[in-house]
């Protein structure tokens, strides 16, 4: 019996995640090149970090509505907003993680030229981010029973006294 994470359906909603990821990474790069290129000068030219914030955002909810009813389609919350939440939070976790591969790289190694940057943020990071993202929307955000650790219990606005009382 091969364990629970080798299943043929972990592998059908591993390749629908890999589509809507890359539907969401076209929605993210071709938003900002259109809203920073389109026509020569498009409407935010000026704007790179707003651009790319609409455009990550476009993405960010791109990857929600194709995740939440293609690829973990049968796991879904009943409350969608605590789903979105949990979402952008594992997105943004995602993120940093991509974020830190650079740092670690660029600022901490000196790799300052444009190869190793994309190495480690869009190699190294897109992986580690996206291995990471795909645990976490399965473990926390498309689980109807979830370990309900914390991340799950404050969406869904329900800590116990136990889980709210710090730790000694």
């Amino acid at each position: 019996m091969a364990p629970r994470f080798l299943s043929s359906s972990m592998f059908g909603q591993l390749g629908r995640f890999g589509v809507v990821g890359a539907l969401g990474f076209v929605t993210d790069v071709g938003g900002f090149n259109l809203l920073r290129f389109a026509g020569g000068e498009g409407p935010l030219h000026d704007y790179p970090l707003t651009a790319k914030v609409v455009s990550g955002t476009l993405a960010t909810i791109v990857a929600w509505l194709g995740n939440r009813f293609w690829t973990f389609r049968n796991t879904r919350r009943d409350k969608a907003h605590h789903e979105f939440l949990l979402f952008a939070a594992v997105a943004t976790l995602g993120t940093l993680i991509s974020m830190a591969c650079l740092w670690v790289s660029h600022y901490g190694l000196g790799f300052q030229s444009a190869l190793a940057d994309n190495v480690s943020a869009n190699g190294v990071g897109l992986v580690l981010g996206t291995t990471f993202r795909f645990w976490a929307y399965r473990r926390h955000v498309f689980s109807q029973h979830g370990d309900h650790s914390g991340l799950s219990e404050i969406a869904e606005g329900h800590l116990s006294d136990e889980t709210a009382r710090p730790r000694a």
